[in-house]
């Protein structure tokens, strides 16, 4: 039998402490898909060159792509440059279709951290985003998921190795939280626990084997992760 009180059901209580030495963490939520949004901040846009989108671009990252905090990254060394990009995750708490703009925070569960990992080179390459942000582990979710939090003006950081690289606000996106639910309802049915990532700040850079990559939202925490070498 399917569990009747879970994170989407609204029933849940909190529970019994316990100490969380040894633990491994998993991603919070596993999402069926996550729906990323491109050039969603006004100073990446210009940070790759490119003008201002007039709708919210699209693309989707494959639910095999999802890992928690600390697990890796997974470097394909084939694939050349490897970028972090720190994003807000909105995660989705009940079946999302045609949700008018008045009605969206009622579709959102809470708030995640994402970091949108991207071989730059295969994108540049491909013209398209399916292979450069599709590989396994290119998808660190958490630490957790923030609820009560409206996202207007969170901050964004990403740091690799302690030293910051992104800094930005979620006032700074193109296309708010409301805009993108309803836009992306109107193309696609979101299912509970789908994650809309809503895009990246400039600071993007490459990582490596070696390396730990940390993303802050405001509110939600910090998801940190190696680098690895792929086997």
């Amino acid at each position: 039998m399917r569990p009747t009180h879970t994170i989407f059901s609204g029933k849940l209580t909190e529970g019994a402490e316990f100490n969380p030495d040894g633990a491994r963490y998993l991603a919070p939520v596993s999402p069926s898909k996550i729906v990323c949004v491109g050039l969603n901040y006004r100073d990446h846009a210009l940070e790759q060159g490119k003008p201002l989108p007039p709708e919210p671009l699209l693309f989707i990252k494959p639910s095999t792509s999802v890992i928690g905090p600390g697990a890796a990254i997974e470097n394909p060394m084939w694939a050349g440059r490897i970028d972090h990009e720190a994003e807000l995750g909105i995660v989705i708490g009940k079946t999302a279709k045609n949700v008018p703009i008045g009605k969206a925070h009622e579709y959102i569960l809470g708030l995640t951290c994402v970091n949108d990992v991207t071989a730059r080179d295969l994108q540049n390459k491909d013209g398209q985003y399916t292979r450069c942000k599709g590989f396994d582990t290119f998808a660190p979710i958490g630490p957790c998921i923030a609820v009560g939090l409206d996202g207007k003006d969170l901050e964004v950081r990403g740091y690799v190795n302690g030293q910051m690289r992104q800094n930005s606000r979620t006032r700074e996106l193109i296309f708010t939280i409301p805009e993108l639910v309803t836009f992306i309802t109107s193309v696609m049915t979101l299912l509970p626990g789908d994650i809309i990532s809503t895009g990246t700040p400039s600071g993007i850079g490459p990582i490596a084997p070696g390396d730990s990559v940390t993303i802050h939202v405001e509110g939600v925490g910090a998801l940190t992760n190696p680098v690895v070498a792929r086997g």
